[in-house]
């Protein structure tokens, strides 16, 4: 066990953790085990990579992304939570809520033989009740990092009154190239086109393949999803538990070009596939309720048909 010297973090830190400086001097967790590799911010608790032995890496970061402590950190698995996109009524309000721009702080690191796992936890004391939800909560993040990345956000009502909030698990995925892939596992859930009208679209047999700009919230799935990356030769699920929401997300080209913390011919490596709870799926608590969503990542090389 090694002492981390930062008031972020309240426990010693096993051999295959340490505390280090990241991008813009932010403090970062660094894991590095025989089962695998990651890389975590307490600025958003976001995790930025993830290796498993012997494997290429996951998760996908901007090389424009911004590291400061009022802005959040493009790419990796940003928290979104209590809202999702725009706040419906406040303009000022921060995109996609406060819990990836807010420092988190890290409460539990422990090993074993199947990898390490990172607890980290959110309040109200951290956020302060002039925010745009102004509610008593506990928020409380397990990151397991081993041959799979396994990923829960269970969120606590401290409060007097229930709340509702919406929730989700921006994971950006790396791929070879985005035009090749095919996704599956959405093909019995409609979905809300964010790029269309209001209407939902009905489900399609076909695999979603992107070759345009993006942005869909499938509705009602708790199914997983499955991304097939001929490029690097493997397939990446994504299952979870506590969700009934999944987006897919690529900016394509003129979309990308428009972002300061995207480089502009990086949307052909990445694909968002998201865990959520979003719009009517949003998370009514009672005071005292609790809720927990879990996104498992898993991957495993592509074998050709008929081998």
């Amino acid at each position: 066990m090694a002492t981390a010297a930062h008031p972020l973090v309240k426990v010693e830190l096993p051999v295959s953790v340490r505390l280090e400086s990241g991008g813009g001097a932010l403090p970062r967790i660094r894991v590095a085990s025989a089962a695998g590799e990651a890389q975590l911010y307490l600025h958003g608790a976001q995790v930025t990579g993830w290796t498993p032995a012997g494997r290429e890496p996951v998760i996908w970061m901007s090389q424009a992304s911004r590291f400061s402590a009022d802005a959040a950190i493009r790419g990796g698995v940003p928290i979104c939570f209590p809202w999702f996109s725009a706040h419906p009524t406040d303009q000022r309000a921060p995109a996609h809520g406060f819990a990836r721009l807010t420092d988190w702080t890290l409460v539990e690191a422990t090993e074993s033989d199947d990898g390490t796992r990172l607890t980290l936890r959110l309040t109200d004391a951290e956020v302060g009740h002039g925010s745009a939800w102004p509610h008593r909560f506990e928020a409380t993040y397990r990151v397991s990092v081993g041959p799979a990345l396994v990923l829960s956000l269970e969120v606590t009502n401290r409060d007097s009154e229930a709340v509702t909030f919406q929730e989700a698990l921006h994971t950006y995925v790396a791929v070879r190239d985005v035009r090749e892939v095919a996704i599956t596992g959405l093909e019995q859930a409609s979905y809300l086109d964010r790029l269309g009208g209001p209407a939902p679209v009905a489900p399609s047999a076909e695999p979603i393949r992107i070759g345009a700009e993006t942005d869909r919230i499938y509705l009602d799935t708790t199914s997983p999803v499955t991304i097939a990356d001929p490029g690097y030769e493997r397939t990446i699920t994504i299952s979870k538990v506590g969700s009934r929401s999944t987006v897919v997300w690529n900016p394509w080209i003129d979309k990308a070009r428009t972002m300061s913390d995207f480089g502009d011919d990086e949307w052909a490596r990445m694909v968002c596939v998201e865990t959520g709870n979003l719009g009517a799926a949003g998370v009514r608590l009672a005071p005292g309720g609790h809720h927990t969503m879990t996104a498992t990542i898993e991957v495993a090389s592509e074998v050709a048909a008929g081998n």
